[in-house]
């Protein structure tokens, strides 16, 4: 439960928060006339409310940290009246007691510099770079040896195409049957968190007219939320190895995951020899 005092401290951070969001903001910005010189920059309190339809003493209460209630429609239009960003949206709706907001996830493309230096550093373990689509945006060798990312065209490098239309990714997966509908699974979370993404779109609707386990499956919503634990894979020429894996967020707000594999114990020796194969 919040405490009194709890509350008095946030409700003083989020008058302070306006206060300098309206302070950096120009009238010129709003669309508003400059109207001469004025005593402290940024827009006037009356301008704020009349751009986010609210009264002038509402808004000022608000910003004077009273403690009164805010919808989740007030706080977008607030700011979209300071063109606060996706992070400063966050903390407006935290800090004035909401939950924090409904946000459409997208499908981003692009890796910076740094994460292609992190999987060069990761050797000799497998590990690559997801999106929210789950395509395979970077690799490392050992995730090439292991998954043969490179030996397919940039628009196949996708995992869950992999899983479902590659037939030698099939075989890599030991007792597929079992592993691809749990995978599957956690991939339905990240379709959950961007249902009107078209790529993500057309790409369940092409495997859900290719494959019919996809199709069935699909159809049985279920949602997996482990993102660690221990995968088994069929290596010619070494036989079944199991490989524990993790994913390690890299960019929160462009939903990038790195996902790391490290054989068992007892079996490095055996697979980083195969890794050099």
């Amino acid at each position: 439960m919040t405490s009194t005092q709890d509350l008095r401290r946030t409700r003083t951070e989020l008058s302070e928060f306006l206060r300098r969001c309206r302070e950096r903001r120009s009238p010129e910005d709003a669309g508003l006339p400059a109207g001469g010189r004025r005593r402290t920059p940024g827009l006037r309190r009356e301008e704020v409310a009349a751009l986010a339809g609210v009264g002038v003493t509402w808004y000022t209460w608000l910003e004077q940290g009273r403690d009164i209630g805010v919808s989740a429609t007030f706080l977008d239009n607030l700011a979209r009246v300071f063109r606060l960003d996706a992070t400063e949206r966050r903390h407006l709706y935290l800090l004035a007691h909401q939950r924090p907001p409904t946000e459409q996830a997208r499908t981003w493309c692009t890796l910076p510099a740094l994460v292609h230096r992190l999987l060069a550093d990761l050797a000799p373990r497998p590990a690559y770079v997801l999106n929210l689509r789950w395509d395979v945006l970077a690799w490392n060798p050992a995730a090439d040896r292991l998954f043969g990312f490179s030996a397919h065209p940039p628009e196949q490098r996708n995992l869950l195409w992999l899983l479902f239309m590659d037939p030698r990714t099939r075989t890599l997966f030991h007792d597929w049957e079992t592993q691809a509908p749990h995978m599957l699974s956690s991939f339905r979370r990240d379709f959950t968190r961007a249902p009107d993404d078209s790529a993500i779109k057309a790409l369940v609707a092409d495997l859900r007219h290719a494959v019919p386990e996809f199709r069935s499956w699909w159809h049985r919503h279920d949602m997996s939320a482990p993102c660690r634990g221990v995968r088994a894979f069929s290596l010619d020429g070494l036989g079944t190895v199991e490989l524990e894996h993790m994913t390690l967020t890299v960019d929160e707000d462009r939903h990038l995951r790195l996902v790391y594999y490290a054989p068992v114990e007892e079996q490095a020796q055996a697979f980083e020899r195969w890794l050099e194969g």
